[in-house]
């Protein structure tokens, strides 16, 4: 078994122990969430960490979503909620890249590819998304190579 997936399985039972709620109600749904991806497909699988990390990191943006949604709608509680899960998932995701490591990234792609405009944006794109690799959200790095590649 993977060494990520035993950490959540492993923290999943010390937070039920300690009835640490949040944490629990997290990481059940994370851990479901690694299982389903495990038998989706033809046949089932392991997954890497670095799968388990992208399960992460997909179900960390769903929870930013949901709580930019339950704001709009002025419910705040569930937002805080939606927030608090995300905090948990954070704690197993890779530390995120600043705006200036992104740019600095970026700018080494763009003279790697060459790229004059936005019409190199999807070159550009496809080395700097493998350097990247769940460090930061790809409409952060969308937007970067955008605002290098306009002027």
């Amino acid at each position: 078994m993977p060494g990520l997936k035993n950490e959540l399985q492993s923290d999943l039972t010390a937070a039920m122990k300690a009835r640490d709620d949040v944490r629990t109600r997290t990481l059940r749904m994370v851990l479901t969430a690694v299982s389903n991806e495990e038998v989706s497909g033809a046949a089932s699988r392991e997954l890497s960490d670095d799968e388990v990390v992208k399960v992460i990191t997909r179900e960390a943006k769903k929870r930013r979503e949901a709580a930019e949604a339950f704001d709009g709608g002025g419910r705040t509680e569930q937002a805080a909620a939606e927030r608090a899960e995300g905090e948990v998932l954070s704690g197993y995701l890779p530390a995120q890249l600043t705006d200036a490591e992104i740019a600095e990234l970026v700018a080494a792609a763009i003279d790697e590819s060459g790229a004059a405009d936005v019409k190199g944006m999807g070159a550009v794109m496809k080395i700097v998304n493998p350097r990247v690799a769940g460090r930061a959200e790809g409409g952060r790095v969308a937007a970067e190579v955008k605002r290098q590649l306009a002027t």
